[in-house]
């Protein structure tokens, strides 16, 4: 990278440099041709204007002397007279190409050679019609000359130490640019390779770097946290299969040896409907847990699987706690749901699915006491609160009892029937209307489920047909 920027500045500065001197050399060549050009049209007319030969050659001689000019003066065939530091010489030779061509093109010519003493000269001819004679100025070369000579010296120089120069600051501002970058790619690197514990550090002033490692940095602690929650939900998947075989396998289990002992014939009848009531009871165990399992894929996989409509919450909840309550009157438990009549907009299929885990759970779990379900109006939303008089759950245990599986009283809740998955259930279809489950607990006095639903207008019933 150095090397490429190194030779882009110097072609730059050689290029330049070029630019400039020609530049100079043509601007210094038009101007001298606009100057002899001036001084031939001038010399020309003063000659023209004398009209005997006697006169043009005093006039010749006198402006040799003044400009030190080299004046020749010639007719279509011969010279006839040169003026040469400031003397007039008579002189019977032919014509030079170049005043040929003057007198032939009838328009200036330029050229430049080297003059009788050797230094250059520069030369302008110029073909007069009027009195038939081609006039050619020259003079040596001009102070204009030497200034331009110096200032291509000062600019060769002045390039010399350009380069110079442009090759330290190439160096200073590869080492600024690329020291930063080769960083970047070791971080790059390691994060590839799976080590995220360092951070980029930029010590350049330049604010590009410091937000390409800010951003870098964001990006790894992104890419880090998707990697721990990959493993989160990888070591969660290896649980969720484990449990699912378990809690599969012993009801199989238990369903196998039951029915293996309902096959002996010298079993008793009573203890051949007690194995049979136990083969049934796991045997709904069994279709309870893929019940569950199927909800969880269809709440996971297919969001369109909410109708939400509008419905009369208090309806539901008497419906539920209809269903309920002998499981509550077999415990000696109060159930409390009265609650005046308000509508929300939800799925009534699934808002009963929440209703009748949260209250079953309730029950479940209260030894003695009540089960309340509430109903609020809370604004634009309808608040639904669960409480019970149960033993509680240990602060430890809320934050994970909507985990697949978890289960406070893993004993219990087996005994009881339960799978563990009936609050996760609660929760993906809460979080399917755009709503969450709240739950606060005090060990020994109780647990209070709440949650809220979008309040809904009462429906009118549809206008009767009247017919004609």
């Amino acid at each position: 990278m150095f090397l490429t920027f190194a030779l882009f500045v110097g072609m730059a500065v050689v290029a330049v440099g070029l630019y400039v001197t020609l530049v100079l050399q043509g601007q210094t060549r038009t101007a001298t041709r606009e100057m002899l050009y001036a001084q031939a049209k001038r010399v020309a007319a003063q000659i023209d204007r004398a009209e005997r030969p006697g006169e043009r050659r005093a006039l010749i001689r006198e402006i040799g002397q003044l400009t030190n000019l080299q004046i020749t003066v010639a007719d279509p065939d011969t010279v006839r007279w040169d003026v040469r530091s400031g003397r007039l010489l008579r002189q019977n030779e032919p014509l030079t190409d170049e005043e040929a061509a003057a007198m032939e093109a009838e328009k200036a010519r330029y050229s430049v050679r080297e003059g009788p003493d050797g230094e250059q000269m520069f030369y302008v001819t110029l073909y007069r019609p009027r009195s038939n004679l081609t006039v050619r100025i020259g003079q040596p070369e001009p102070p204009l000359y030497a200034l331009v000579d110096r200032t291509q010296t000062v600019l060769v120089v002045g390039m010399g130490m350009a380069l110079v120069l442009a090759l330290l600051g190439s160096w200073l501002a590869t080492y600024q640019i690329v020291t930063p970058l080769k960083r970047i790619r070791n971080s790059a690197r390691a994060v590839g390779l799976g080590r995220f514990e360092g951070k980029i550090e930029i010590d350049s002033r330049a604010a590009e770097f410091q937000d390409l490692a800010e951003s870098l940095n964001r990006a790894s602690d992104a890419f880090r946290e998707k990697i721990n929650e990959l493993e989160r939900l990888t070591q969660l998947q290896s649980e969720f299969i484990g449990n699912v075989s378990h809690e599969v396998r012993n009801p199989i289990h238990a369903i196998g040896g039951y029915l293996e002992a309902l096959s002996s014939p010298s079993l008793p009848p009573d203890q051949s409907k007690k194995y049979a009531e136990k083969a049934l009871k796991n045997l709904h165990r069994l279709q309870t847990l893929f019940d569950d399992l199927i909800d969880i894929a269809k709440l996971e996989y297919r969001e369109d699987l909410i109708q939400a409509g509008t419905f009369e919450l208090q309806d539901l909840v008497r419906e539920v706690s209809d269903m309920l309550r002998p499981k509550a009157e077999e415990k000696g438990l109060a159930l409390e749901t009265d609650n005046a009549p308000v509508y929300v907009q939800a799925d009534r299929s699934r808002i009963r699915q929440v209703l009748t885990n949260l209250i079953d759970n309730a029950i479940s779990y209260t030894p003695e006491g009540t089960v309340r379900c509430r109903i609020r109006r809370r604004l634009d939303k309808v608040r639904i609160e669960v409480v019970d008089t149960g033993r509680g759950i240990d602060e430890d245990h809320l934050e994970r009892i909507f985990e697949r599986f978890y289960r406070v009283e893993p004993d219990r809740a087996r005994k009881s029937g339960g799978t563990g998955l009936g609050l996760s259930i609660t929760q993906q279809i809460l979080q399917a209307h755009g709503e969450d489950i709240h739950v606060e607990s005090t060990r020994g006095r109780g647990t209070r489920f709440w949650f809220e639903l979008p309040h809904a207008p009462e429906a009118k019933p549809e206008a009767e047909t009247v017919e004609a």
